[in-house]
């Protein structure tokens, strides 16, 4: 109970801090004007991230953090080995995490069901830091398990995973930032770590190019599996985000976002029939 209660103030401090930290990058050197309000986009996504929260913290009782604790004596484990030094477990638990999102990601834009739930995060009209927090609660229900499976399979140090779980809550916030980097610097992070530039490829409104840069942290997945893009055909200035036929105020209605799921969208196409964009 110790370790759940220190685990939750670390994650919801940086959480706050991320987002207040991301929120003033935004303000002070903006990549692309917003379409809609800031305050009513933030607003509805929190309602969203909101629901989504309260149902899988009830339905799984317990974090990802807490699982690989409980399952550090596990005979089935894969990193529990007395025999393997820690230090290395720790980084092959991280790396191996932050490909299981990356798998994730993959199978919610190829498995049409799952694309389904995912299309909510990608029909924002805009991009910046509380697009990070706009998921349907039954895909952060389904994510959430299978990346609970991973742990109980993997049984990795639980310092590990809180590790991964604080850096894909500030990345979550980073990545999805509405704003950019200096050339110079945006060119020499992005070989290890996946910058806003990169990420905001993946939510252009053509279908092959939400296929690519499905990378959660580090960016080698998406170069070793050739989905990796460099640049949207249209440009980072003209590139339009979000879906076809998804206009600014519709899909930024709570009720449109929780129901999106259900309902047939303007010129659905399923990601699994489009090719990866040859980069």
């Amino acid at each position: 109970m110790t370790a759940l209660l220190i685990e939750g103030r670390a994650y919801w401090a940086l959480f706050t801090a991320a987002f207040i930290g991301v929120a003033i990058w935004e303000s002070m050197r903006p990549r692309r004007k917003l379409s809609g309000s800031v305050e009513r986009r933030w607003g509805n996504h929190a309602i969203v991230m909101i629901v989504g929260s309260v149902i899988s913290t009830t339905l799984y009782r317990m974090s990802p953090v807490v699982l690989a604790a409980a399952v550090a004596g596990s005979r089935f484990g894969l990193l529990n080995r007395s025999w393997l030094p820690f230090a290395a477990r720790c980084v092959i638990a991280f790396v191996a995490l932050d490909f299981a999102r990356y798998a994730l990601h993959w199978a919610s834009h190829s498995v049409h069901l799952l694309w389904r739930l995912h299309q909510v995060h990608h029909s924002d009209p805009d991009f910046d830091v509380s697009t990070g927090v706009r998921h349907h609660p039954a895909e952060t229900i389904v994510i959430q398990g299978a990346y609970l499976a991973v742990v109980a399979v993997l049984a990795p140090p639980a310092g590990a995973v809180l590790a991964a779980e604080l850096a894909s809550c500030f990345q979550s916030f980073f990545m999805h930032a509405n704003a950019s980097l200096p050339s110079w610097l945006e060119k020499s992070l992005r070989a290890v770590y996946i910058t806003p530039d990169f990420h905001r490829i993946h939510h252009s409104a053509e279908m092959s190019e939400q296929y690519t840069n499905l990378g959660d942290i580090l960016p080698w997945w998406d170069r070793l599996f050739g989905t990796y893009l460099a640049q949207p055909a249209a440009g980072q200035d003209r590139m339009v985000i979000g879906l076809k036929g998804i206009d600014a105020a519709r899909g930024l209605s709570p009720v449109f976002m929780l129901t999106t799921p259900f309902r047939s969208l303007p010129d659905e196409i399923t990601p699994a029939d489009v090719p990866v964009a040859e980069v």
